[in-house]
This record gives C-alpha cells, structure tokens and sequence, in this order.
C-alpha cells in the first residue's frame, strides 16, 4: 500500500514554557516508538527519538514544538516523520527572536536523524528555517554512537546562531523599494507553486500584513511578510478550471513537515542572497 500523507499534528509551548512529554506523545506519538516500521530490514539500526529528547534535555535544550507528519498507512502512526524544535537554556532572545535547534527523524526509512539551525519569532508565533541547503544541515545515521552525534551537531548549530542573527539585524537596516519587493514576491511564489500561472495570487497580495510590527519596507519585515503569508495561506485569490473559468479560491496553510522545511529553507535562501546583493 503507498502511503497517503494527509495532514499533519502539532503542539507549541506558549509563553516561555517548555513541552512536557505527555505533551509530546500527544502531538507525536512516533517519538516514542519502541521499534521501527516492519519494512526496515533487520540492518536497520532503530534510535528511539525519545532517547535523543532526553540526552538533549540533559544538555540543557528544552523542547518547545513537536509535528508528527500523519499516513493513511496502517501501522505507520508510530514510525512517520516527525520535527522536533529546540531552545537551549543559555540561548537568549535578540529582540524578538529566538535560536534554535530543528531535529527531523522517522522510523520508516523516509528520513535520517537531521539538525537544522532555526528562529522562533515571538510576536507572531512563527517559526523559521534558516539553514540555507542540504549543506547547511547535520545528517546523522541510526547508529550506536548516534546520541553522542546529535548532541555534538546541536552544540555547533547553537555557536553558529549568532551569525544568523546577525544577517537578521543586517536585513532590518535594508530597504526595499517597491519593485524588489515585487521581486522578492514573485521568487517566492516559484517556490510554492509550479509556475506563475498555477499561483492563485499575485505578488502584491503577499504584501498583506499581519500585524503592525510588520509595517515596513525593509528586507527581514518583507521576508516575514511573505514567510507567513506562504505557510500560513488564507489569501484570497482566483483560479482557473479546466473550462477556463475563474473561481474564487482561498489559499491553503502549509501542514506537511517536507513542504515546510524546504520552503523555509528556499525563502532564507531568498532573504540572504537579497541581503548581500543590497550591501553590494
């Protein structure tokens, strides 16, 4: 049977707390699965990801946002791909962002264990990608010494995340005129649809603001206008059916882990290369 993905669940700590494991194993019930998918050969090495959480908890980063990608496959619940974000207790907010480190992993062969560097924007509850690519990021095979592993790669996201917030202070102090922005606009719906034409809305309408922290016309309040737009969809717009006629349609929120990531990641790569082309 192929496996459907349909949508996926969540849960967020609010207000400075941290996730409780009951909190967890609610959202992501395949952090604690006891072995994996029945389609792993016997050389597959299986990690609990509940093992990677509790060495990581002990070194001080505090979980504060699981997802758990969901499948119509039965028995796959326990074994789907799930993200893990967290927040490392000497780490401290740089206005209102947070650093901090993103964790992927299944137990169905679909993902190896993955560190990606991320930010969480407090004042719209939002939270980034910011590793450019594939290089950018930690890939840890399920092996014995895999703890020791991710607990390394999480230490050398957080020494890295002061440059990352420093490219956010440097996008602050950058201005965009209103045909950049447009341009801006435009690249990041290549990324979200197939083409221009398959996209229900045009660039401008990414331009909506969410809330008044977000007036303005610099690059890292441009980028966070379009970020969330993106992922969080409820834009109205227009598509085209197969007769040709115009419907009213209205964009969708982007659930799936796979989507997100690497929209994340495309955006961020978007804002950089913005970034440096404007101080050239």
């Amino acid at each position: 049977m192929q496996t459907s993905i349909r949508h996926s669940t969540q849960a967020t700590a609010r207000n400075g707390a941290f996730l409780s494991l009951d909190d967890m194993r609610r959202a992501a019930p395949a952090i604690f699965a006891e072995s994996a998918h029945e389609s792993r050969s016997k050389r597959y090495g299986f990690i609990p990801t509940e093992q990677m959480i509790s060495g990581l908890m002990a070194e001080g980063f505090n979980p504060v946002s699981v997802q758990q990608a969901n499948s119509r496959t039965e028995g796959k619940e326990l074994a789907g791909k799930h993200l893990i974000r967290f927040r490392h207790a000497g780490t401290h907010q740089v206005n209102d962002v947070f650093p901090e480190v993103v964790l992927l992993n299944s137990h169905d062969g679909s993902s190896s264990y993955q560190l990606m560097s991320g930010m969480f924007r407090l004042v719209c509850l939002n939270g980034l990608i910011t590793c450019a690519g594939e290089q950018d990021s930690i890939k840890i095979l399920h092996k014995a010494n895999a703890l020791d592993q991710v607990i390394e790669g999480s230490y050398s996201i957080i020494e890295k995340a002061p440059a990352i917030l420093d490219a956010m202070q440097e996008m602050q102090s950058v201005d965009l005129n209103r045909e950049e922005r447009t341009i801006f606009n435009r690249a990041a719906l290549a990324l979200r649809y197939e083409n221009e034409e398959a996209s229900p809305i045009t660039p401008s309408d990414l331009e909506r603001v969410r809330r008044t922290e977000d007036v303005g016309p610099d690059l890292w309040r441009t980028f966070n206008r379009t970020q969330e737009n993106i992922i969080q969809g409820g834009l109205n717009g227009f598509r085209t059916d197969a007769n040709g006629r115009r419907k009213q349609t209205r964009t969708r929120e982007i659930k799936g882990i796979d989507q997100t990531v690497s929209l994340n990641r495309g955006l961020w790569i978007l804002a950089e290369e913005m970034r440096k082309l404007k101080a050239a």
